[in-house]
This record gives C-alpha cells, structure tokens and sequence, in this order.
C-alpha cells in the first residue's frame, strides 16, 4: 500500500476510534468482558446469529433468528447483554454506512 494512503486510513481509523458510537462499543465489551461466563453466553448466541445470517437458505433466516430470540431472551433481560448487543449494533451498522459510502464514492461496481 502506498505510504500517502497508508496515512490517510491511519487518520480515518483514529476518527473511528474517538467517534461516540466506537467509544461506547469499547466501553460495553469492556465491561461484559469483566464477567467471563455471561461474556461467554453472550458469545454463543452471537456465534449461532452469525451462522443462521450466513449459512441458512434465505427463506428460513428470519425462523431460525426468531427461535434463536426464543432460546437466548434469558440472555437478553440481562441489561448488560442488552447494552453490549445495542453498543455493537450501532457499531457495525456505522461500519456498513461508512464501507457503503467509499463504495458509491468510487463508484466500485
């Protein structure tokens, strides 16, 4: 990679990196991450809504998504779960916004 790009992803990651929804991100893991069994838990559904995402027939993603809401909603009462979830929501949607903007600008098709 050429240094001059280099410079200016490494400025791009540092605005990422002081952006509130990034902080909180931070903030969330590192607090769910102080109870290594829930953090565990919380691992596992993430992991099981991954696969479904990704490896599951289109037309059954939203049932086994639904079932997999039904097995975890004990996980998800626990509002340190929820804010983590939330706090990673918002992050890796931010993360989609900004890939999709770079694509559209260079018109990458």
């Amino acid at each position: 990679m050429d240094n001059h790009i280099r410079s200016i992803v490494m400025t791009f990651v540092r605005g990422i990196k002081q952006s509130e929804v990034y902080r909180n991100y931070c903030c969330q893991l590192n607090r769910i991450k102080e109870q290594p069994e829930l953090y565990g838990k919380v691992n596992e559904f993430r992991k099981k809504n991954f696969d479904i995402q990704n490896s599951e027939p289109p037309e059954s993603v939203m049932e086994r998504l639904e079932d997999l809401e039904r097995e975890y909603a004990w996980l998800r009462e626990n509002v340190l779960v929820e804010d983590f979830l939330q706090a990673e929501l918002a992050f890796c949607r931010m993360m989609q916004e900004l890939d999709a903007l770079i694509v559209r600008e260079l018109d990458f098709q």
